[in-house]
């Protein structure tokens, strides 16, 4: 069997160093990269295009929904497995528009991990099982949401308000009580719930929704 390489690319390096333990052991799939830093990735394809690679859609920096376009045009070969702990199906529709040939939630077991990487380095594509029966549910209630019924949590609320007054993430955090990260992580949330790319689109779509006045 021809040997895989393997590029990886998550905000946290515990989760990197647990999927080279897990893979350390399949003599078929070799980590060519590993690395919190979005642009060593594009740096390190410009050089060596890898087989594979498993991209987190939240990263600091940019989003890997934007990060999985970029490399799609550039890289056309390489083959992109989404890598989130968010199974919803808004996110796992944009990943694959954005042209992931695969998605994966991050409490994947080995034996997923290998199959998702093995299938879509043979060209094929692969979606976790428990995303599939989310968009499964999804189909069968008929759930075509309207753009203006995309639920919102009452924290989410509370920050996109914040959001809108010009706040920063550190004051939304300061404000609220919560960690910085968490802040990141919500406001992340927002922007791919409502498909915006940057703030002021943020704030045009939750007005235009009638989120906030």
């Amino acid at each position: 069997m021809d040997t895989i390489s393997l590029a990886v690319l998550d905000d946290h390096q515990v989760v990197i160093t647990g999927l080279k333990n897990m893979l350390s052991g399949v003599p078929e799939i070799t980590v060519a990269f590993a690395d919190t830093n979005s642009k060593a990735l594009i740096e390190f394809l410009e050089v060596i295009q890898t087989d594979v690679l498993l991209l987190d859609i939240q990263m600091p920096e940019t989003s890997g929904i934007d990060l999985c376009k970029q490399i799609r045009k550039t890289h056309r070969k390489i083959k992109i497995i989404a890598f989130s702990s968010f199974g919803e199906p808004h996110y796992v529709k944009q990943m694959m528009r954005a042209g992931a040939s695969g998605y994966l939630l991050k409490n994947a077991d080995q034996e997923t991990l290998v199959k998702a990487i093995r299938t879509v380095a043979a060209d094929g594509e692969f979606i976790d099982e428990t995303v599939k029966k989310l968009l499964l549910q999804e189909s069968l209630s008929g759930s075509k949401r309207s753009v203006y019924e995309i639920p919102l949590t009452k924290r989410e609320k509370e920050i996109l308000k914040l959001i809108a007054e010009e706040n920063t993430n550190q004051e939304i955090a300061d404000k609220l009580f919560l960690s910085l990260r968490t802040v990141e992580t919500h406001r992340f949330n927002l922007t791919q719930k409502l498909e915006a790319k940057n703030t002021a689109s943020l704030v045009k779509e939750a007005i235009k929704r009638g989120i906030i006045d």
